[in-house]
């Protein structure tokens, strides 16, 4: 994931901004490949894996690995 994306990324329960915690940055530094998205004002966690971010609402997540 491009780090621009956190300029047009919100979280999807309540619409405000993320922030990111934790971020692991690919071989060349321009990607993060793992880390955590953060709600500013509800607190949701939003996990970032392989590069591609879950915004999928809680209620509908998985919680067990594939």
């Amino acid at each position: 994931m491009k780090e621009s994306l956190l300029d047009i990324l919100r979280c999807p329960m309540d619409k405000h901004e993320l922030e990111l915690e934790d971020a692991e940055y690919g071989e060349n530094g321009d990607e993060i490949v793992a880390g955590t998205l953060v709600c500013v004002e509800c607190g949701e966690r939003y996990r970032i894996e392989d590069g591609i971010p879950n915004l999928l609402p809680p209620d509908m997540r998985e919680e067990t690995p594939a």
